[in-house]
């Protein structure tokens, strides 16, 4: 596990555009879109609604829409995707579910 700045906790749902340059775990709820130059963790139980881009993104809940990375993306065996994936590297783990598309490629 990577060290956190922010947690944003089972109780909360944020909606909107959201930007960050540290770690960040959502527990809750996120709809909108996702944009940092650090690393997002979806954390298992965790609903997000949003187009993500960042430079590690660790999906354990559940996530609807495209992901861009810069570095990779994993995806826990909890972890239900539904969209396109684009990274350098992608690792899905037995028990990840994930319907869409895997580009793996350097991010533009």
């Amino acid at each position: 596990m990577r060290e956190l700045d922010t947690i944003l906790a089972e109780d909360v749902s944020f909606e909107g555009e959201i930007e960050f340059s540290k770690p960040l775990m959502i527990k809750g709820r996120l709809e909108g879109t996702v944009s940092t130059t650090s690393d997002f963790i979806v954390s298992e139980g965790a609903v997000v609604e949003a187009q993500v881009s960042g430079r590690y993104i660790d999906i354990r809940g559940r996530l609807s829409g495209n992901v861009i990375a810069t570095d990779r993306v994993d995806l826990a065996p909890s972890a239900f995707v539904k969209g396109d994936l684009v990274a350098p590297q992608v690792f899905i783990e037995a028990g990840a579910r994930f319907n869409g598309r895997c580009t793996m490629e350097e991010s533009k």
